[in-house]
């Protein structure tokens, strides 16, 4: 899932939905959220993450993170998400 250059409430809500809906059509065991183009998140992001880890894990998958810059990856392991979901480099 390449996220937009904000991540907020608004955005946050598109990408719950979206994912949501192709999580219940196909039966999905990795999420990967790229966070390339991403400058800015906030704890409705974190939010996306652990909503989705929760959904996933119930079935055994996974969740990943990649491409993050120094602030996000330092907001993701300030939260404690390291613990339960992969952040890659």
């Amino acid at each position: 899932i390449h996220l937009p250059q904000e991540l907020d409430h608004p955005q946050s809500d598109r990408i719950r939905k979206e994912t949501d809906r192709i999580m219940s059509r196909a039966y999905i065991k990795k999420i990967i959220f790229d966070f390339e183009n991403t400058e800015f998140m906030d704890s409705s992001g974190i939010g996306i993450i652990i909503g989705r880890y929760k959904k996933i894990s119930y079935f055994g998958g996974k969740v990943f993170v990649i491409n993050t810059d120094t602030r996000i990856k330092k907001s993701l392991m300030i939260c404690g998400l390291h613990k339960i979901i992969e952040i890659m480099e």
